[in-house]
């Protein structure tokens, strides 16, 4: 096994090594953009010597202009036939994938070498990665029925090349949810931890420590679920949630209190711990100054001794500031959040994306 380069990088080397010298010679006059983005760890800087035992190597996608799309079929095949067997010591050929995004935008290939340099359009490319068609206007469904770690795989990567501008316009385009959208999500954020922040503790104060603790995993999610929001940094998949988490700024002061949360073998070490950081976040959303600020200490809830941060007060607040029509009018209903707020389920992203947006009444205006 050759020593091991993160994916991005060498990429990029593959890119300027032998993709590009290949397109400049056979096709001198086309303009392009290329580039490692979509699923994949190696994209949002998680792969590992590990990662290499499938759908890892030399791989990449050029992003035609629409009106050259109708050479993707012969620039595909003109590689197959030219490109290096190998490239850095890794196989430049791949078998099949069960990907769906690369299934979805293979062709086949008659030369030695079946590649992964992927010839498609940027709204080909969306089409495939989100379900949505850039010809369409985005609306604040759309919005919330994005799996946040696909928005995270389109916006992060790395852009080798940009001659048309229409890929680096796409990444500019998706970079945050519209400023109402976030503020939903975060209000969404909060109820979900305002429902639940005191069950953990009545369920240990009956002997239930298995239950207390499972509750409090949810919280745990649901605090660093946040955390992404705040800093305005897409959630990724499971996989990879505690890694990136770590790398935002609110982990270093977090992070030990969620750690600890977990191992607690008592419900009271557990609800004074998670209590801690409840204030944490509290004060990290109120210095982002969307909405007036919030109480950022806790109390018991009620008469009883289980402190909370009262979380529903900091959603309220922040749905009081949305002001755009069609924002309002998903807010008005029952607060289920996006996507990936409201289901876990892996499956329900196979779902066709027009199905789930039944989940948020439409109104007549949009948001962009």
């Amino acid at each position: 096994m050759p020593p091991f380069v993160p994916g991005l990088e060498l990429n990029r080397r593959f890119f300027q090594q032998v993709v590009r010298p290949l397109l400049a010679d056979a096709f001198p006059e086309l303009r392009y953009a290329a580039a490692l983005i979509g699923p994949g760890s190696e994209v949002i800087g998680c792969d590992t010597e590990m990662s290499v035992d499938h759908d890892w190597g030399p791989r990449q996608f050029i992003f035609l202009r629409e009106e050259d799309a109708g050479q993707g079929d012969g620039i595909a095949e003109l590689l197959s036939q030219r490109l290096p067997e190998t490239f850095a010591g890794y196989a430049v050929s791949f078998p099949p994938s069960t990907a769906f995004s690369i299934q979805a935008l293979s062709r086949p290939l008659s030369g030695p070498v079946r590649h992964r340099v992927m010839l498609v359009t940027v709204r080909s490319f969306v089409r495939v990665l989100l379900d949505y068609d850039l010809d369409q206007p985005l609306r604040a469904a759309d919005w919330l029925t994005f799996p946040s770690h696909a928005l995270g795989e389109l916006v992060k990567g790395a852009v080798y090349l940009d001659e048309i501008g229409e890929l680096t316009a796409l990444r500019e385009r998706f970079a945050w949810y519209p400023h109402d959208v976030w503020l939903y999500l975060l209000a969404a954020g909060w109820q979900r931890i305002g429902q639940e922040e005191h069950l953990m503790p009545r369920a240990g104060s009956v002997g239930d420590e298995l239950g207390s603790s499972l509750i409090a995993s949810r919280l745990v999610r649901d605090i660093i679920n946040l955390c992404f929001l705040q800093e305005q940094q897409y959630a990724p998949y499971a996989k990879w949630f505690g890694t990136l988490f770590k790398k935002l700024n609110g982990a270093q002061e977090l992070e030990p209190l969620l750690w600890r949360a977990q191992q607690a073998s008592h419900w009271r070490e557990r609800t004074q711990t998670l209590a801690r950081a409840y204030e944490i976040l509290a004060h990290r959303q109120n210095a982002l100054q969307l909405c007036p600020a919030q109480p950022a200490s806790a109390s018991n809830f009620h008469e009883r001794p289980f402190p909370v941060i009262h979380a529903e007060c900091f959603a309220q607040a922040l749905l009081e500031q949305i002001t755009d029509p069609q924002v309002k009018h998903i807010a008005a209903q029952p607060l289920i959040g996006n996507l990936n707020q409201w289901s876990d389920n892996t499956d329900m992203e196979g779902v066709p994306r027009q199905k789930r947006r039944h989940l948020y009444p439409s109104s007549p205006s949009s948001s962009s």
